[in-house]
């Protein structure tokens, strides 16, 4: 009787300490997206009628034996009169401040991390952020093996105080939508610096395909490894000497800027390891009400370009399957010029990895590719000029999910033609175009190679409005043309509306970073 009563009383406590439990990614402040359902949700006693209203309309759901709840708001235009959203269940809360309009997910790895107040104009930028009908939320950088389903932050309106600290990109592609849309846009950032592709994707979506084997099996070995007595000897070992290094420089004045060593730790709950900055980051707003995402990530695969031809696209249609919402907007900036020039041309990696985002529009619908081969730093994985970045991702946001009748594809290899000693290059130039900027005589960027394939620099002139005549001296029988093939390459073809053209190749020769 004594254990009866006892039990009885852990029920009734337990019972007057439930409550209803929301997401961050739910909450005052946020922006819901316009005419479409969208999922509202969070945690209660097992069995608690959950009822929600907002805007006119009562939805009710139920807590499931884990204890979520999900209910579906019915779709209602934009508005940005702030309203407010009442939840009932176990206990009841109130979620105020809440607007109607364009939701973005900003996502990828530290281009997209930088942030306003790393970028050019950093202080007039955040000066002049005065949008409280923008809303912003950034999610933590979190990497687990274990699916997370909430994060510690909250939604709140763009303002001078935490618009510098925010993404860069992301800022300056939501104000535009704001701008010309005049419509609140609501933006979550979850951007992790230094982060490969492999990360952003769940487990079993990689194990069920074949092509990733040999990628999860040095994972799987290497935090075997990691999670042994010996790595917890060589990190301390390691630490110890980074200590002594460190203090030695303190002594003699000298600066020093050396990392510490990562612990084995760290390294499990890294951004390269497989689904962790899935489980970490994108889970807990997995269902958010979305229009879409932009996506600035690369060059930590760039040894990988051949491999990232099928895990980008792989990546973008497990986030559509995930969120339910069908094939939404994806839009990603191809890779930046960056490291030093060249004096011959040649293979590269970074070139390579560029081609494989260019073929991920013809693998994903609704996606597109922002090209920026003039905007990088030689000296900086990281362009400062993050406005003009966020330009060219916003211009095919407004074109094809907004109806504005404005340029957005950059012109793109189309075909070839050899004649003789010359080879005749078309491009698509999806109805613009071609400009050559700055030498209206020289196009920068050409090789070109014979039969021997050894790449030499070529010349080129503009035929046309979309045709470029390529030949070079000493190849009398040309059989490919490469344009802008390389990490870092000066190159100076346009379309007239000033989007960069494309780095292209020809050929079909295999690729460097291909497997052996």
């Amino acid at each position: 009787m004594l254990r009866l009563t006892s039990l009885s009383f852990l029920a009734l406590l337990t019972a007057a300490h439930a409550e209803i439990r929301l997401p961050a990614i739910i909450g005052d402040n946020m922006v819901l997206q316009q005419k479409q359902a969208n999922p509202v949700w969070g945690w209660d006693t097992p069995g608690t009628k959950v009822t929600v209203a907002f805007n006119g309309q009562t939805k009710t759901g139920e807590a499931d034996a884990k204890g979520k709840w999900t209910v579906k708001l019915d779709p209602v235009p934009a508005s940005a009169k702030p309203a407010t959203m009442s939840i009932q269940g176990t206990t009841s809360k109130e979620l105020k401040n809440i607007l109607v309009g364009e939701v973005w997910i900003c996502s990828g790895q530290s281009n997209m991390q930088w942030s306003v107040s790393q970028s050019y104009d950093a202080d007039l930028e955040i000066a002049t952020a005065k949008f409280p009908n923008i809303r912003l939320i950034s999610v933590p950088q979190v990497g687990t093996q274990e699916p997370q389903d909430d994060f510690k932050g909250a939604w709140a309106e763009c303002s001078p105080a935490n618009a510098g600290e925010f993404s860069a990109v992301g800022f300056f592609f939501g104000r535009t939508l704001h701008q010309a849309l005049d419509v609140p846009v609501g933006l979550i950032d979850n951007a992790w610096g230094g982060s490969a592709a492999e990360a952003w994707v769940r487990r079993d979506v990689l194990e069920k395909d074949g092509r990733f084997t040999t990628l999860l099996a040095d994972w799987d070995k290497r935090a075997k490894d990691l999670g042994s007595d010996a790595a917890k000897q060589n990190y301390e070992k390691a630490l110890a000497a980074w200590k002594k290094r460190a203090e030695e420089a303190k002594a003699a004045k000298r600066e020093f800027r050396e990392r510490a060593p990562q612990s084995p730790q760290q390294q499990l709950g890294g951004n390269h390891r497989p689904a962790n900055i899935y489980n970490g980051v994108l889970h807990p707003t997995i269902g958010y009400g979305i229009k879409g995402a932009i996506w600035y990530q690369g060059e930590s695969n760039a040894s990988r370009a051949y491999e990232y031809g099928y895990l980008f696209p792989l990546m973008i249609q497990h986030w559509r399957d995930e969120w339910k919402q069908g094939d939404f907007p994806f839009y990603w900036v191809q890779l930046a010029d960056f490291m030093a020039e060249k004096p011959e041309p040649g293979e590269s990696s970074w070139a390579e990895l560029r081609e494989s985002q260019t073929k991920a529009q013809n693998a994903i619908k609704n996606g597109g590719q922002a090209v920026i081969i003039d905007i990088g730093e030689g000296r900086d994985i990281h362009p400062r000029n993050k406005r003009d970045v966020a330009d060219r991702l916003v211009r095919w946001a407004l074109a094809k999910d907004y109806g504005m009748k404005i340029p957005y594809r950059s012109p793109e290899f189309k075909s070839i033609e050899i004649t003789g000693n010359k080879a005749v290059v078309t491009l698509d130039t999806f109805g613009s175009s071609l400009y050559s900027f700055d030498d209206a005589v020289n196009i920068k960027g050409l090789a070109i190679c014979g039969e021997d394939k050894k790449w030499v620099w070529a010349t080129g002139k503009l035929v046309g409005t979309d045709k470029i005549e390529v030949s070079a001296p000493g190849v009398a029988k040309p059989v490919a043309v490469r344009y802008a093939w390389s990490d870092n390459p000066v190159c100076n073809l346009f379309s007239k509306e000033g989007l960069p053209v494309t780095p292209f190749r020809s050929d079909s020769f295999p690729m460097t970073t291909q497997p052996k």
